[in-house]
């Protein structure tokens, strides 16, 4: 962004718009990816899976996989227009909504009608509000990552101005066909395979004699 831009916009500029504008200028509002905080997906020996900025220790023999936070379990994005499909990439969205969370409506009705393809992140059992307060220092929702930069609570007009720096339409250029994906709980939970209860013979009652057998049907015993 050049430098005329912020001379034409300092007369009538509110300060938070230049503030943003210097940040983007300077390349510390949305650093790339290799810079982005690492999150940790960790699967325990109980098949429960939880997220982490820090790794488990050795001792947990627990597997591990890192990611940036916000790109786990991003967006489908080979169905968008190319130039939208780069973005998304580069700066993946994903926002962290609970139950009757009136903002959280607020802050999805904002990314649907803008046409930002997004993923959801539930949050709603106690390893869920853990994952959240370990990935953004909060339990505030909603929440929101695009790319590395942390957004919480909601507000239109800054979520407008970050969607916007990062370089998303300001109106909808996804295809016709596009559907968003199923929002899915922030910890995913494995849960182990119910043991099988093997059948037991019933013994009868005490003093009754044992029922006869069945007359077989085929007493000579021929095997076909």
């Amino acid at each position: 962004m050049s430098s005329n831009l912020v001379k034409s916009l300092t007369p009538q500029a509110p300060l938070a718009l230049l503030t943003l504008l210097t940040l983007i200028m300077a390349g510390s509002l949305f650093p790339a990816q290799s810079q982005a905080q690492q999150v940790y997906r960790i699967v325990g020996p109980d098949g429960k899976v939880t997220f982490s900025d820090q790794p488990p220790p050795p001792s947990s023999n627990a597997r591990v996989s890192a990611t940036s936070a916000g790109s786990a379990g991003g967006p489908a994005t080979a169905s968008l227009p190319f130039e939208l499909r780069q973005v998304a990439a580069k700066y993946p969205v994903t926002l962290y909504s609970g139950d009757n969370c009136g903002p959280c409506g607020a802050a999805r009705s904002l990314l649907t009608s803008r046409g930002i393809p997004f993923a959801e992140k539930t949050v709603s059992t106690n390893e869920d509000a853990q994952a959240l307060q370990r990935l953004s220092g909060d339990n505030s929702l909603p929440f929101l990552t695009i790319g590395a930069q942390q957004l919480k609570g909601f507000s239109d007009a800054e979520w407008d101005q970050f969607l916007d720096a990062a370089g998303y339409p300001k109106t909808s250029r996804l295809p016709s066909g596009y559907r968003q994906p199923a929002a899915a709980p922030l910890v995913a939970v494995q849960r182990p395979a119910e043991a099988t209860v093997p059948a037991v013979n019933a013994s009868p009652a005490p003093g009754r004699p044992m029922p006869e057998p069945a007359a077989s049907p085929n007493p000579a015993g021929i095997r076909f």
